[in-house]
């Protein structure tokens, strides 16, 4: 065997290439779009142009009448055929214990309620046929008065969204102890006490959604080619929702061009091309335009908080006092409520050992569009309020903020360790991970180039963040198959899912681990209802559970196969030995090749079915330091330096895991510095719609990332050891760049402002705030 083909070359540890890139960089990825069919069909919507509006009536006849029409649905007709309403909002409650949301269908009946809800379906022979019917199809609405802002929705007398729901308030949670906490607070030293808005976010995915549906000409079974992070899960949901047979309905998932958590759970349009392509039984495609993504698709975010921190003399953390408003649209999703009732408030005192709290979450209904889960889900929002917190309590009682965290940090000794949310993190040397930062960053050094700065004119702040956050959806499952092949392959299923991030790849290593066989020989076959179920991508789980799985699995096959070679040798399974893709015999020469061995069975196969489970979920950590410079005649400001050391346990493949961190800390960066999805409180509209408006991150505004992982405290609750890294970035930039430019503003004489930086960080409104009577 030649060097380079040494499997230990391709296993844990190894920054191996991804395998995926090479089909995609010659263009031969398999994207939903590229898929066509014989006597296919496109669909097109015709959303609503009001944010709240009665239907009063639907006019299709004259869309029917043109070229190409083969179909036109509304909300009506769907209705009509027994089409329930997507799942709602059961699992959270209001405090009359009232679960409150209107119901969401595939189409808008009765009532639209945001900017973009789709009213009506076309099915033509060609995409433009379709858009020319849609625009055809004649609506008369009614308006209804409407509110798009957490400050007007929850006013007195706002317009309701629903009957249940007359205050707007769709849900709520309150934890901790508020007597206790209001007894730290009556006795502490110093009280800080910090405004916090989180601003509404779009996922911005390369590929936009897009599904193909179409049935079997044999039997009629429906498959749904589309783009998903959860395939399982969107099946669950069309065939409840449309009243099919679990087994009459398969999807699949080829290439995906992005998730960030936007492509979880089944949307109402998935709903509407399964129905269209059973009903009209041919293919039905839709491919969403940049436009229909962001009016329609999830958004992100959107909170806005007063957090209260009490203290004692010497720093040391008493109580915290949150009171939180999240905006989660016209439609109350249990995943949109979950991540800020609950999810968030997991890891919201984050790496300080604060035991008294006092956290009261209410959930917003508005007319815009839902938000769900979007890279970090309510851990950024936490971690964000967190760490604009520890730094501004350092600033007003005078204490260095190193100093101050080192004070409140959980110490190893404390491990396992429970946080008030009864959440208990497994492993974490938290300081530790913090002077690795510190010297990577080159804390002490900063003075100097502060100075350097000065002598241009301008500001240079130094800002940290110290955080953990939790990863796994609490879905702790998975089931692989695994196939070793007369071929001499190895195929792998699983039901995690690729998106872009590598995940193929890093399970392919795995397999490499197990069965000491070059990586070539490896097949990973992902995204197929008819091959597995499981939970999918979310929640950075794919390694950690679905890894977990993969290995499990593999060892078993080998278990298995061990058996199957004592038998093909006439030897106790006691006697065999398996290294390099061979069974031998100890002792002797007799031995047979695994695939071989595969050849000999009665199915030239070797088949293993596997479902495990890890024990819990991970607490991956990190300390994030940034340096700005900003300019005090313009408020312009760029991001000089960035530098992390991240905690997320054993590390399968470097490269990998260092393009998650970079990757993320650039969208983290975005929402610091740029992007903000906009209604106009007046009309409802969103004046932040497409790429002209909308302000994404671009290259020249993210630095030269240091990026470093500590390998030295691995997970307990899983084989492999992991922790899920695919957010932690994201969670760590937007309250590192942010306390940095809060820095650069009290070195520069701004103290007093630096408590109201508010995201995004335009220009604009840094200069405001240096200039306020200007």
């Amino acid at each position: 065997m030649s060097t380079s083909s040494l499997p230990t070359r391709f296993g844990s540890g190894q920054a191996v290439r991804r395998l995926e890139d090479e089909a995609l960089l010659r263009g031969a990825g398999r994207y939903t779009d590229d898929l066509n069919l014989p006597e296919q069909h496109h669909l097109v919507f015709l959303r609503s142009p009001y944010p709240h509006a009665r239907i009063v009536s639907v006019d299709t006849s004259t869309a029917l009448g043109l070229p190409g029409v083969l179909a036109v649905y509304t909300g009506a007709d769907l209705v009509a055929a027994g089409v329930k309403p997507l799942p709602g909002n059961a699992g959270f409650k209001r405090a009359d214990g009232v679960a409150a949301s209107p119901p969401r269908w595939p189409l808008a009946h009765e009532r639209v309620r945001f900017v973009g809800e789709a009213v009506a379906a076309v099915v033509a022979q060609t995409p433009q046929q379709a858009r020319d019917a849609a625009e055809s199809v004649w609506v008369e609405f009614e308006e209804l008065p409407m509110v798009v802002h957490l400050d007007d929705a929850t006013q007195a007398g706002a317009p309701a969204l629903c009957e249940a729901a007359p205050d707007n308030i769709a849900a709520e949670m309150r934890h901790g102890n508020a007597a206790a906490t209001e007894a730290a607070f009556a006795q502490a030293a110093h009280v800080v006490a910090l405004d916090v808005v989180h601003q509404r976010l779009a996922a911005l995915t390369l590929e936009p959604r897009s599904v193909l549906a179409y049935p079997d000409p044999a039997d009629g079974r429906l498959t749904l080619r589309m783009s998903t992070q959860m395939p399982s899960g969107v099946r669950n949901t069309i065939v409840d929702t449309l009243g099919l047979p679990r087994d009459r309905l398969r999807v699949q998932v080829g290439d995906v061009g992005g998730g960030f958590g936007m492509k979880t759970g089944a949307y109402p349009e998935d709903m509407v091309l399964a129905w269209a392509a059973h009903q009209l039984q041919r293919p039905v495609k839709w491919v969403a335009e940049r436009s229909e993504e962001f009016l329609s698709s999830s958004h992100g975010r959107d909170l806005q908080s007063r957090a209260e921190m009490a203290l004692a003399a010497d720093g040391r953390i008493l109580a915290l006092r949150l009171r939180s408003l999240a905006n989660v649209g016209a439609y109350a999703t249990g995943t949109g409520v979950a991540i800020q009732l609950l999810i968030g408030p997991w890891v919201q005192t984050s790496v300080y050992d604060i035991q008294t709290i006092d956290f009261q979450f209410k959930a917003v209904l508005t007319n815009t569009a839902p938000t769900g889960a979007y890279r970090g889900a309510g851990r950024p929002e936490a971690i964000f309020t967190m760490e604009r917190l520890m730094d501004e309590a350092a600033r007003q009682i005078g204490m260095d903020r190193l100093a101050l965290r080192r004070r409140n940090f959980i110490q190893p000794a404390q491990m396992p360790y429970k946080n008030p949310m009864g959440q208990t993190y497994d492993t974490g040397c938290f300081e530790k991970v913090m002077d690795q930062a510190l010297a990577l960053a080159d804390w002490d050094g900063f003075a100097q180039r502060a100075e350097a700065s000065r002598q241009r004119g301008l500001l240079r702040g130094q800002g940290i963040a110290t955080f953990l956050e939790w990863t796994g959806g609490n879905v702790f499952e998975e089931r692989v198959t695994v196939t070793v092949l007369p071929d001499e392959t190895i195929e792998v299923f699983s039901a995690v899912n690729a998106m872009g991030q590598g995940i193929a790849t890093t399970l392919a290593q795995l397999v490499v681990d197990v069965f000491d066989v070059p990586i070539e020989r490896v097949r990973v076959v992902l995204g197929d209802t008819d091959r597995g179920d499981g939970f999918g991508s979310a929640g950075s789980r794919s390694l950690f559970t679905g890894g977990s799985a993969v290995r499990v699995g593999a060892e078993r096959t080998i278990e298995h196969a061990k058996a199957l070679a004592a038998a093909e040798l006439e030897v106790a399974v006691e006697d065999i030995a398996y290294a390099a893709g061979r069974f031998s015999v100890a002792g002797t020469d007799l031995g047979i090749d695994l695939f071989a061995l595969a050849r000999a069975q009665s199915e030239q196969r070797i088949h293993i079915d596997s479902t495990s489970t890890v024990s819990g979920p991970t607490w991956p950590n990190g300390c994030h330091i940034c340096e700005v410079e900003l300019d005090p005649q313009t408020g312009e400001l760029q991001v000089q330096a960035y530098a992390s050391v991240n905690d997320v346990g054993r590390v399968v493949n470097p490269l990998i895991v260092r393009g998650q961190l970079d990757g993320g800390a650039v969208q983290g960066l975005g929402q610091a510095l740029c992007e903000h999805l906009m209604y106009d409180r007046e009309t409802g509209q969103l004046v932040t719609g497409s790429l002209m408006d909308y302000a994404a991150p671009r290259a020249d505004q993210s630095p030269d990332f240091r990026t470093e992982m500590d390998e030295s405290t691995p997970c307990k609750n899983n084989p492999l050891g992991v922790k899920g890294v695919g957010e932690l970035g994201t969670i760590g930039a937007t309250p590192t760049l942010v306390n940095a430019v809060a820095d650069a503003l009290a070195r520069g004489g701004y103290a007093a402002r630096a408590p109201l930086l508010q995201m995004p960080l335009s220009a604009g409104k840094l200069w405001g705030l240096l200039h306020p009577a200007d």
